[in-house]
């Protein structure tokens, strides 16, 4: 039913009912009123419009322009229905020229499982394409993101984002400032700014792709993984993160440096692994061919290295050298424990060389079988040399200007020996069972003891800074 305005002929009033049709759009409202010479249409009360079989819009109050083609819809709660995406806000406008559905004024939208949140968003019914700005969420039952500016495609599930983003789910933290994010196969791809946190654990790098459903990421471009409660930092080109198998690795300029009681330890290899606790805290690290380590009080090379964070205990395996002060230290294996002064015990297992050097042609040297050197307070105290002990000692005398002359040269074997340190210099030395001991003048030293078979000074390959880490 209807009349016209008796204050404006143009204008239609409709009530009782009111369905309108324009162009394949069917309107639907409780009262309306029709301007023909404005070629606009207003509805009031219980407002529908069907735009299609799968799409819908419900609202208080519409106006429709016939020359722009948009629609604005207006209520309490103004919903929008294209198939399975719902969106809701106080005022909607649809383009029907561009199909595009949009709001300013907060808004939200759900498809499947997904929430969408923001001050201003858009719809392209076409494309199935979300664009929301200002204070975003996109959330599920599993996670939540922020951002500030986002590109959601309701069909294929996949959030792009250009603007500083926070992933948040129950283990994981990823920050971005230019990436992408599927809600149903929860892969993250970040190319700028890229950081991901679990628990003490923090990756960042340039890029990252983090699938949150196998919990494995890939970092590319100035790596670095801190463990914060152990302050160990791992960093490099490329790494690998896996929280199902509870690792990472990094490789390309690969470094590890442990704080350890306010001293730094770096470590360098081809490849580092670090393992971590079910709270992602560093257990162990292991670094993996071309090994070098460098300490303000030690330094170390050989083929691979094993760190225990619970015992502090480093191992070198694979022709490790040891360096300490003016010692060298050779085994098969050897193991260094630290505790609040520095390094506090020195294992060496199998085929022990230990050289000192004395001057530019002399060494004072220790061989055996196996050996082990107790520190006090960070330094030498006493070292037990097991099994088929065999040294070379220079006898040195000081005179009253502090400067020390060669007098003599002490040799000898024993089944085993033990030598006390002095100022990190040897001091005194005890021999136990069957010991064989001689003294000889510096110039009268027999050519097999000048330098015992196996000796070797590498001193030239030991690293003076951590950046030599680099160098093998």
């Amino acid at each position: 039913m209807g009349s016209r305005d008796p204050h404006n002929p143009d204008v239609w009033i409709l009530y009782n009912g009111v369905t309108a049709e324009h162009e394949g759009m069917l309107l639907f409202a409780d009262s309306a009123l029709l301007d023909v010479t404005g070629n606009n249409f207003t509805a009031y009360q219980n407002v529908k419009i069907q735009l299609s079989d799968t799409s819908f819009i419900y609202g208080d109050h519409l106006f429709y322009d016939a020359e722009t083609r948009i629609v604005d819809i207006y209520g309490d709660t103004v919903t929008f229905i294209d198939g399975g995406t719902e969106m809701k806000t106080a005022h909607l406008s649809f383009d029907r020229i561009g199909n595009i559905a949009s709001y300013s004024t907060w808004g939200r939208t759900t498809n499947a499982d997904q929430l969408l949140k923001s001050r201003e968003g858009y719809y392209n019914a076409t494309t199935k394409m979300m664009e929301i700005f200002r204070k975003v969420e996109l959330s599920d039952s599993s996670m939540v993101l922020y951002t500030d500016t986002l590109y959601y495609s309701t069909d294929n599930k996949t959030a792009t984002f250009v603007s500083p983003t926070d992933i948040r789910t129950d283990s994981t933290f990823i920050y971005s400032e230019r990436g992408t994010y599927n809600t149903e196969t929860r892969y993250a791809v970040s190319t700028e700014a890229s950081r991901i946190q679990s628990g003490a654990r923090v990756l960042t790098c340039d890029s990252l792709r983090y699938d949150g459903l196998l919990r494995h990421g890939v970092a590319h471009g100035q790596v670095v993984i801190v463990d914060t409660v152990n302050q160990i930092t791992c960093t490099g080109l490329f790494g690998v993160t896996d929280r199902q198998s509870n690792y990472s690795y990094i490789t390309d300029s690969a470094l590890v440096y442990l704080v350890d009681h306010g001293d730094t330890l770096f470590m360098h290899a081809d490849t580092i692994f670090a393992y971590n606790d079910d709270n992602s805290q560093f257990t162990s690290i292991r670094a993996n061919y071309h090994t070098k380590v460098f300490r303000f009080d030690m330094q170390g090379m050989c083929d691979s290295a094993y760190y225990s964070v619970t015992d502090s205990l480093l191992t070198l395996y694979g022709n490790p050298v040891l360096w300490y002060g003016n010692y060298q230290c050779l085994s098969d294996t050897i193991s260094m424990q630290h505790d609040t002064s520095g390094v506090s015990l020195v294992l060496m297992r199998r085929n022990l060389f230990i050289a000192e050097w004395v001057d530019s042609l002399k060494f004072n040297q220790l061989k055996g079988r196996n050996g082990v050197m107790h520190f006090s307070g960070g330094e030498p105290s006493y070292a037990d040399v097991l099994g088929n002990a065999q040294m070379v000692c220079y006898i040195t005398e000081e005179d009253s200007l502090g400067r020390y002359s060669l007098i003599g040269v002490n040799v000898g074997v024993s089944s085993d020996m033990r030598i006390y340190f002095r100022d990190r210099r040897l001091h005194r030395l005890l021999s136990y069972v069957n010991p064989d001991m001689h003294t000889y003048p510096v110039d009268r030293l027999p050519d097999e003891y000048f330098r015992l078979h196996g000796f070797r000074w590498l001193d030239s390959r030991r690293p003076r800074t951590r950046l030599d880490v680099f160098q093998w």
